[in-house]
């Protein structure tokens, strides 16, 4: 119902331009190819209206297809949940072990994320899915899993169709040598078919095959990343988070026994934090059950930890080349070119003289902050991508940790 409260009202009409993006367009391009040559086939291959089996396969059939969708326009939609803008703790004391959020005014609620392309802070943030054209969170994880889940068995279903409808097609017209192998088609030819299965209407069910297949495999691989997660009631950027956790008492031998705060013991009550039968997740996104060792702030206290430790670690570089923020830029070679980072994550343009505090990087491109100018800095903006290593120098002195320690925690 939330859903058709939101579309049928319009109450957020800026919320139907995330149709408007290559995620949405390419997913709802392979559902509607896919749904329609399983249809049409389904009607050459088995006709719904003369077996009862015909009749369960069309019913379940439309099942898919009307679950995928509704599952795919939830997520999109009811979208994760975003922090109110300008939000403080009412407990003041407790902005001490948050991180603000200079683009939302505010604070980070617990689990809280702000996200670049959707430019707000998201509850329970996991990723920003371009498939989407929204930030995965709290509100829609479950109808998000929901949909990873029932795409690659609406595509299986889809598949069996397509291989079911060309063998059964071309068993008569083409000679396969396949003696031994015999499928009793008795049922299926009772009825001379509507559409003939002509050479177009075989290349295109053979392309709604190569489509639900790679569907199935590529979808059903991120089901199962999604489920792992859930099941320790964990997001995907809790896990990176966890993980530079335990690299970071390992590197300074702080002695620290890190717990993950938001595992509740079994796998069963960390599956309904996410999946209720009222469609809407447990919680308010802002104050969670935690674990017993644990308390409200024992993520955020670690986030403020690393942020500390990244600071320490960044290494200052001055650009030697211009650069003008292209995804793939052909003019600082080939390596550069081929080697471009595969993420979302933007690119920032380099003037000769720029200086940047790089925290990460592989061997043609780094990851860094744009040192601004007094007046970007109390404004609040912040410049940070990727640029080709071949752009920049290290500089012989580096006053990146003195100069960061200062600095407000921001986002």
């Amino acid at each position: 119902m939330n859903f058709l409260s939101n579309v049928v009202t319009f109450q957020n009409l800026h919320e139907v331009r995330r149709l408007c993006h290559w995620g949405p367009v390419i997913a709802l391009s392979v559902i509607s190819i896919c749904s329609t040559m399983a249809i049409l086939d389904s009607i050459i291959w088995y006709w719904p209206l003369d077996t009862t089996g015909g009749s369960i396969n069309f019913i379940m059939l439309l099942n898919w297809t009307v679950l995928i969708l509704y599952n795919y326009f939830n997520a999109m939609f009811v979208g994760p949940g975003y922090i109110p803008l300008g939000w403080k703790p009412e407990n003041q004391l407790e902005a001490q072990y948050l991180q603000y959020c200079r683009v939302c005014q505010g604070y980070k609620a617990p689990r809280s994320h702000h996200c670049r392309k959707c430019n707000r802070c998201v509850m329970k943030m996991d990723h920003h899915c371009p498939w989407i054209n929204n930030c995965c969170g709290h509100l829609n994880h479950a109808y998000f899993t929901s949909f990873l889940l029932l795409a690659p068995m609406g595509c299986s279903h889809a598949a069996i169709i397509f291989i079911m409808t060309m063998y059964t097609q071309l068993y008569e017209r083409i000679s396969f040598g396949w003696s031994t192998v015999k499928i009793d088609m008795s049922a299926v030819r009772q009825f001379q078919p509507l559409m003939p299965f002509s050479v177009p209407a075989f290349a295109a069910t053979l392309f709604a095959l190569g489509l639900a297949l790679g569907t199935t495999i590529a979808v059903g691989m991120l089901f199962a990343i999604q489920m792992k997660v859930i099941l320790r009631n964990k997001t995907s950027i809790e896990s990176w988070i966890e993980e530079k956790a335990k690299d970071r008492i390992q590197h300074y031998q702080t002695g620290e026994d890190f717990i993950f705060p938001y595992d509740l013991g079994t796998r069963w009550l960390n599956f309904k934090q996410v999946f209720t039968w009222t469609g809407s997740p447990k919680g308010d996104g802002l104050v969670w059950p935690v674990h017993p060792k644990c308390h409200q702030h024992t993520l955020t206290i670690e986030q403020l930890k690393q942020k500390a430790d990244k600071r320490v670690r960044s290494v200052q570089y001055q650009a030697v080349e211009n650069y003008n923020g292209a995804c793939c830029p052909l003019s600082k070679g080939l390596q550069t070119f081929f080697r471009t980072p595969c993420t979302e994550e933007p690119r920032i343009p380099l003037i000769k003289g720029d200086t940047i505090l790089a925290t990460r990087g592989t061997k043609w491109w780094m990851y860094g902050d744009k040192v601004l100018n007094e007046e970007h800095n109390i404004v609040g903006d912040r410049v940070r991508g990727w640029f080709p290593r071949r752009c920049v120098e290290k500089c012989h002195y580096d006053t990146a940790a003195s100069d960061s320690t200062s600095d407000k925690k921001v986002n």
